[in-house]
């Protein structure tokens, strides 16, 4: 699929498949350095173990184009880190009012707790990022009194140097989702738009164009 310039204008609708394409990645993208851009906070839907859905805002860390892989940050205790482990279905949807764009990306997500890419993560993370994995108990602990779980010593202040939030490393995991699957869907009182994009064997991506 060749590389087509994404619409300068985030009203400007691409008909041609290989631009909504590019238009689908450029926002990923910013989504992800620009904490102000409106799909920095996708949803991010993972499966309990009955086989019921659990839903939940995330912040978009990192997305690698190559790949298709968005990075999220979790807490290792997490319950959605044992419902991904090392590989289960991830939905993302991701939504833009300004734009009226909607993605729904679908694939396969793992967890990953002790790999130099969690460990990089880690070392880019803010202090104050760093503090919210020194909470104990674990995250969905229950509690008779509504709890942060950070310690009366550290909560409402931002730590001062590494060694304060170094406990914390051992409760930080990325949740890692490689989409495989690509639903765009453009909302406009002319006419909707709606297409979808599967990632091929081969790695390459095959859109097709739906009836909104």
């Amino acid at each position: 699929m060749q590389s087509v310039t994404a619409p300068s204008s985030p009203h400007d609708l691409p008909d041609d498949l290989d631009a909504v394409l590019a238009d689908v990645w450029q926002r990923l993208g910013r989504a992800a350095k620009d904490r102000r851009a409106a799909m920095h906070t996708p949803v991010v839907a993972t499966i309990l173990q009955d086989g019921a859905p659990s839903q939940r805002v995330m912040v978009l860390r990192a997305f690698d184009r190559a790949s298709a892989t968005l990075r999220f940050h979790t807490d290792a205790r997490a319950a959605k880190t044992e419902q991904v482990g090392a590989g289960s279905p991830v939905s993302v949807l991701c939504y833009d009012p300004g734009a009226k764009r909607q993605f729904r990306l679908t694939g396969t997500a793992r967890i990953e707790t002790d790999t130099p890419a969690a460990d990089q993560a880690w070392a880019e993370a803010t202090l104050f990022a760093k503090r919210c994995y020194l909470a104990d108990p674990a995250p969905g602990t229950v509690s008779d009194i509504p709890v942060s779980g950070l310690a009366a010593d550290i909560e409402g202040r931002k730590p001062e140097d590494e060694a304060e939030v170094a406990p914390g490393r051992p409760n930080f995991a990325l949740l890692m989702a490689q989409i495989d699957t690509v639903e765009f869907l453009h909302l406009a009182h002319t006419g909707h738009r709606r297409a979808i994009f599967r990632k091929s064997a081969d790695g390459s991506w095959q859109g097709q164009c739906l009836v909104p």
